[in-house]
């Protein structure tokens, strides 16, 4: 019996040809999105070649593919304009409530949470415009004899303001679950809850803030397609409340994360959808806001404008009144730490070392979350410059704080703590701080 033929894959064709690029180039990009979604993957430009002709990739592989497919493109691809009948798309109900019970549901089930906590980060994914939500804004019917006033808002703001505090001082992997509680158990049923306009108006704006909250701590804990989805609930929500403020806010939120995971371009561009989407706002989110921008133009080596930015934030911030904002707030310590990336992404190592050394001066002592990352990025930016005595007093400090907190992102310095120190086991200070070390690690396993 003669094989069958298969019908070449056109769309696929049609998209490479669009962008320009070839099978090893693609067959690459797609084994390094499958590293992020947690499938490994070994394909290579005759995988590709089998696809152009119509073989059809492994389910698992079709995500890696399509996202592959928008970063090459630089916008959204979907398996199906990628020739692949019959792949499930995302689907993204139209019901944002849902969205965020179903979410946070799932970020409660410890059996679910790997899987969710996956999830490929989408770096072409289309950030809805403020303006569309707002036109697109209609509450959720009401569920009958529930109604909400000041008194939930005030309950919802409190606790997110304690789950931020628990954060800070204990790490999110314990915070973020208690959030993922609230959201499903309190929260979701106050949004379907009745009520004045301006209460579910205000109920969605509080909401926002918590999910945002959710957002940062997943991006924080390494689950950065989940941060994302996330995110993205929080920009709903707020379009539904009217609330600029946390709508630019939580674009600043993406464009951190873009900066972490290296798309230096997407990073400024979200800065930028950020800055451009505020509305007439304090010196406080203004400096926020430029701070992000000044990064972002450093990643894309841009030194005029990344200075510029950095000179409206000192301003800014210079202007501000003495109340910070817990959730999402900017100060003196988030700035010298934005000074510290943008120096160093622009080959000043010595000073973005100094810039880290007034970020946790100025960083209060309950912020032990956020000095564990700052310290962990200082002793490592100091190994890198070979500065290895110094190096060891700072890792000292990290210890003292990383015993103390529950963080993914602490996990990864004490890893490059323990790779930084091997090759330089024979000095003193290295062998002391091993001991230490080795003892944490015991501890941490326990």
């Amino acid at each position: 019996m003669a094989p069958r033929s298969r019908t070449p894959n056109l769309a696929l064709t049609g998209l490479m040809r669009e962008g320009g690029f070839g099978n090893a180039q693609l067959a690459r990009a797609v084994n390094r999105a499958g590293a992020e979604l947690g499938v490994t993957l070994h394909y290579d430009k005759t995988s590709v070649s089998h696809w152009l002709k119509g073989a059809l990739p492994q389910q698992a592989a079709r995500p890696a593919i399509t996202e592959a497919l928008s970063r090459l493109l630089a916008r959204p691809v979907t398996s199906r304009e990628a020739g692949f009948p019959g792949s499930a798309e995302l689907d993204e109900s139209p019901d944002v409530v849902a969205g965020v019970v179903d979410l946070g549901r799932a970020d409660m089930d410890p059996s679910r949470r790997a899987v969710l906590g996956a999830g490929l980060y989408a770096a072409a994914l289309v950030v809805p415009r403020f303006d569309d939500l707002t036109a697109n804004g209609d509450l959720a019917p009401a569920a009958p004899a529930a109604r909400i006033g000041a008194g939930e808002v005030t309950t919802v703001r409190q606790m997110t303001q304690k789950i931020a505090d628990i954060l800070d001082e204990l790490g999110g992997g314990h915070a973020r679950p208690m959030a993922a509680a609230f959201l499903v158990n309190t929260v979701g049923p106050y949004l379907r809850a009745g009520g004045s306009e301006v209460a579910q108006k205000a109920m969605r704006s509080a909401a926002s803030d918590l999910v945002y909250l959710t957002g940062w701590m997943a991006m924080y804990e390494r689950e950065h397609g989940l941060g994302q989805k996330y995110y993205v609930k929080a920009l709903k929500l707020a379009g539904q409340a009217d609330d600029h403020v946390t709508y630019c806010r939580t674009l600043r939120g993406m464009a951190l994360q873009a900066s972490n995971l290296g798309y230096g371009n997407r990073a400024l561009e979200l800065a930028d959808s950020a800055a451009e989407a505020a509305p007439a706002s304090g010196p406080r989110l203004v400096a926020f806001l430029r701070g992000q921008q000044a990064h972002g133009a450093a990643m894309v080596n841009d030194r005029r404008q990344a200075f510029r930015r950095l000179r409206e934030t000192e301003t800014a911030l210079s202007r501000a009144d003495g109340r910070n904002d817990h959730i999402g707030g900017y100060d003196r310590t988030a700035y010298e730490f934005h000074v510290a990336h943008v120096l160093w992404e622009l080959g000043d190592q010595a000073g973005s070392v100094k810039a880290l050394r007034r970020s946790n001066r100025y960083r209060p002592a309950a912020e032990r979350q956020g000095r564990v990352h700052a310290t962990g990025l200082l002793a490592t930016r100091l190994m890198q410059m070979r500065h290895v005595e110094e190096a060891c007093r700072e890792w000292e400090h990290f210890l003292d704080d990383y015993m103390g907190v529950s963080s993914a992102r602490g996990d990864d310095h004490f890893a490059a703590l323990q790779a930084g120190l091997r090759p330089y086991r024979q000095l003193p200070a290295v062998r002391s701080l091993g001991e230490r070390v080795r003892e944490v690690a015991r501890l941490k396993a326990a």
